[in-house]
């Protein structure tokens, strides 16, 4: 995802996401349907856009009826490769594992991001069971061993994610067989071994050649066999298609050079001759640089049918580099082509819907001379022509990094200029390891602005738009709060819960496998005047709202 993968330390001090408890309990109910909640501008009650997202605790609006859910998804990239992220280090129990899971889950929720993008797929291996391929060595420090004990690592996250009301995204890369600094053999299940010859040597590095359509049917199976099997929210590739040039002397990876505007002297090209003369033999007529862009477009969009084959609601999700072709930029845009030298053409995959949400990553400061932030964030909004998401990548890493470092209000304000932008609905934060160990107060910061208020996912109607049905909600109060007792309608994935207290709406989110749910008294104002519930389906897709609370009529 960026360059120079060191690992990084580890931290889970700080602030845990206790989620709001409440008893069981025979109560009156009050279920008074209300029109949905449209978006801001729109009234369509799909909730296709961001709504009021804002830096208060509190959607704006006091009237009498609850305002439109805030939208905006807020996500983190959690690596595993080179243990960047988690574990913190192969090799540890299962127990350990897990705990490091449930902290970053914990901050995740407790920040009101609302869906992780884990690396489930760092260099053809796997931190699940597969038949296709072997465990990662990132989880064991030896390819090919499970976990001690032995457990399901996706499965496990996505269970505790999902008990979080956070969306699990499995995040892919496509073609990287071997990473550079592999520490353990290959095992005799993975593809260096079981298909060498799709595999190429480049540098230090083994890639996966993009001609070979032994390659591609390997990553499309291993995809669909997790979007089959587990019960993940998305899919997600990153910037690594053909391999980033590397300087011919060196042998190293030129990510860095990239992110710089720089190109190697004497860049090495990559060793696809078998697969082009193949091509070219079987009557191909494409210059080669076509040719492999072919081959990713390809990929792209086999990828976007067979995920939806499979699973209609899971999304798919791409984050390249954060600059466009050459001939299309905007004045003033200067640096590596990925169009050129990664052979990756992001405008037609934009421009022919093969994707639901486009994540570039726009890895330079606002201020950034030829690569600004606001002028790349401008230049994808404008290729996006099938009205797909655009969450942009944000470089969170760099605040407190000991080089090229962001001070933490370069994100707080991308994120704000983000917000201005009416067709840009979110960002992922790249990546957890800084919001894990605050630097610099980025995460207290992000909390106590741009983040007070959880807000729900966008909703995706291309892939569907029905009304799911509405919850069933009983209220009373008890102690110093009132207690809700919820039962889900159809195809009900999360709830929005909406608390008036004097003239201001207040937000919370819940998954829908939570049975009850607390509305605390306001220590000033009592205890709220009225308490609205509606669901959300796994699309986005907002059911009518239920008045569940009134306090001058509850029994």
């Amino acid at each position: 995802m960026q360059p120079d993968q060191k690992r990084r330390a580890f931290a889970f001090a700080g602030v845990a996401g206790a989620l709001a408890m409440g008893g069981l309990f025979a109560g009156c109910s009050s279920t008074t349907p209300l029109p949905p909640g449209g978006m801001a501008g729109t009234g369509t009650g799909r909730g296709t856009g961001r709504g009021n997202v804002g830096s208060g605790g509190n959607v704006s609006g006091g009237g009498e009826q609850p305002p439109p859910a805030p939208r905006e998804f807020r996500a983190a990239w959690v690596s595993t490769v080179a243990n960047i992220d988690w574990p913190s280090k192969p090799n540890l129990s299962a127990d350990k594992q897990q705990a490091e899971a449930v902290a970053i889950l914990d901050r995740a929720k407790a920040l009101n991001l609302n869906a992780i993008v884990l690396q489930v797929r760092p260099a053809a291996d796997a931190i699940y069971p597969s038949k296709i391929e072997p465990w990662s060595e990132y989880l064991t420090g030896l390819q090919g061993q499970p976990p001690q004990p032995w457990y399901d690592p996706l499965k496990f996250w996505i269970t505790q994610a999902h008990l979080r009301g956070l969306e699990l995204h499995a995040w892919f890369n496509p073609y990287r067989a071997r990473q550079n600094g592999a520490r353990s053999p290959a095992a005799p299940n993975h593809v260096t071994r079981t298909n060498p010859a799709a595999v190429k040597t480049y540098g230090k590095y083994q890639w996966m050649d993009p001609g070979e359509e032994t390659a591609v049917k390997q990553t499309l199976d291993v995809v669909l066999d997790v979007v089959r099997r587990y019960d993940i929210d998305g899919v997600h590739i990153d910037d690594y298609f053909y391999p980033y040039p590397i300087d011919a002397a060196a042998a190293t990876g030129a990510e860095g050079a990239a992110l710089e505007g720089r190109t190697g002297k004497g860049e090495l090209d990559f060793p696809d001759d078998a697969s082009w003369q193949r091509y070219v033999a079987g009557g191909g007529r494409l210059d080669r640089a076509s040719w492999r862009r072919q081959n990713v477009n390809r990929l792209i969009e086999a990828l976007y049918d067979g995920i939806h084959r499979e699973k209609s609601w899971v999304r798919f999700g791409i984050s390249p580099f954060g600059v466009g072709r050459p001939d299309r930029r905007p004045a003033g845009i200067t640096g590596f082509s990925q169009y050129d030298k990664l052979y990756a053409d992001a405008e037609t995959w934009l421009q022919n819907g093969w994707l639901d949400y486009f994540s570039p990553q726009l890895y330079w400061s606002i201020r950034q001379p030829g690569q600004a932030y606001d002028v790349l964030l401008d230049y994808w909004l404008t290729q996006n022509t099938r009205g797909r998401h655009i969450w942009p990548g944000l470089f969170t890493s760099r605040v407190g990094a000991a080089t090229k470092q962001y001070p933490p209000q370069e994100i707080i304000e991308q994120i704000d200029l983000t917000r201005t932008r009416p067709n840009a609905g979110g960002h992922v934060h790249f990546s957890m390891a800084a919001l894990m160990e605050n630097r610099k107060g980025i995460s207290d910061q992000l909390r106590a602005a741009p983040y007070a208020a959880p807000a729900l996912v966008p909703a995706t109607p291309w892939l569907g738009n029905e009304t799911p049905g509405a919850p069933s909600v009983a209220a009373m109060r008890k102690g110093p709060s009132v207690l809700l007792k919820l039962v889900a309608g159809k195809a009900n994935a999360m709830y929005a819960i909406w608390s008036r207290f004097g003239n201001q709406w207040r937000f919370a989110v819940a998954p829908a496998s939570r049975v009850d749910w607390a509305v605390p008294d306001d220590a000033r104002l009592g205890a709220a005047d009225v308490i609205v519930v509606s669901a959300v389906d796994r699309l986005g897709n907002e059911s009518p709202r239920i008045e569940a609370w009134r306090k001058t009529t509850a029994v």
